[in-house]
């Protein structure tokens, strides 16, 4: 038997069906929330005593807990989607179209893990444990189950699911400061405006996968927005989003209050600058490489996943520095 026939132990194909490398830049997103939490609050810009054994025992449970959760819905994303995985290239070789582990038994490891996953999240907050659950359950039913297969913005609602990562972390964080019984108030708007870039920053990135894999989508009868309006139509949607971006970055210019650093403010243009280029070069008249891919729009994808790391990253560095250092372009108190 081949090598690349052989079927692998159920530990391989367990750690497949959670999808670990799309979990990464989520779970970046969560400890990033946390460190600009904990940092601005040693600032003294948020009343919390914060020690870093804190810090680190609250990084850990997101980690365990965020993967656990995260894994568990694409676990059960693939159940529901095995039927249409074997009809396209980027996903027929998942595990259950490859036989390698029963629908079943997908589903069940997925909702345990899930379930366990966010459960963990009580151990910090029950806020943190909240929205943990809520992701899950809005990325299985209203995404996978409903949306996926109905509508064009599926991405778009759908991406709400992966937007929460930061609102977690910085739930667990925070802990000690948000007592409302309103799981929505999470004693800052910086968490939420971090959910909004994510969420802003979704649909050109997966439109741009789906562009990359042009007819992929059409031929498992998943309305993607580029398959249903047309490459030129998703590409002027994608432009939209952009500068959306580049407005949500500039937040600190005009509402200082926010608590995000104006230096940051600068960083996030310049990035969002940098990634919105891709996007505009997209041409979906340009002749497709070897594999019958859109090479730009392969570009495209590639560089937003470098963006969302470094506008993450950048804000960490930027609230190490103290404020009184910063000065003018510092944050104000929250």
């Amino acid at each position: 038997m081949e090598k690349n026939t052989i079927k692998p132990n159920l530990f391989t194909v367990l750690i497949q069906l959670m999808k670990l490398r799309v979990i990464v830049l989520l779970q970046i997103t969560a400890i990033c929330a946390i460190l600009v939490h904990d940092l601005i609050a040693r600032h003294g810009l948020i009343d919390i005593e914060r020690t870093w054994y804190d810090t680190f025992f609250t990084m850990f449970i997101t980690i365990i807990g965020g993967t656990l959760s995260a894994g568990g819905s694409n676990a059960i994303n693939m159940w529901y989607d095995s039927d249409i995985d074997v009809l396209m290239n980027r996903t027929k070789n998942r595990p259950i179209p490859r036989g390698y582990i029963s629908p079943n038994l997908a589903l069940l490891f997925g909702i345990f893990i899930s379930i366990l996953g966010s459960s963990l999240f009580f151990i910090l907050h029950w806020k943190a444990a909240f929205w943990s659950f809520f992701s899950v359950v809005f990325y299985v039913f209203i995404y996978t189950i409903w949306l996926k297969r109905t509508s064009p913005q599926n991405i778009v609602i759908g991406g709400i699911a992966g937007s929460t990562p930061p609102l977690i972390g910085w739930a667990a964080a925070a802990a000690g400061t948000i007592e409302s019984m309103n799981p929505f108030d999470l004693g800052s708007p910086i968490p939420w405006m971090l959910f909004a870039l994510i969420f802003l920053w979704t649909p050109p990135h997966f439109w741009a996968l789906a562009l990359y894999r042009s007819g992929e989508y059409a031929n498992a009868k998943v309305p993607m927005m580029n398959e249903v309006k047309g490459a030129e139509h998703t590409l002027f949607q994608s432009k939209i989003y952009c500068i959306l971006l580049f407005l949500l970055g500039s937040v600190p210019c005009f509402w200082p209050e926010s608590g995000l650093p104006l230096l940051w403010a600068f960083i996030s243009g310049g990035l969002t600058f940098w990634y919105s280029k891709s996007v505009w070069g997209i041409d979906p008249n340009e002749p497709m490489d070897e594999n019958g891919r859109m090479p730009k729009a392969a570009k495209s994808f590639f560089r937003s996943l470098y963006y969302l790391g470094w506008m993450f990253l950048s804000l960490v560095v930027v609230v190490i520095i103290p404020p009184d250092l910063l000065g003018f372009f510092g944050p104000l108190d929250i």
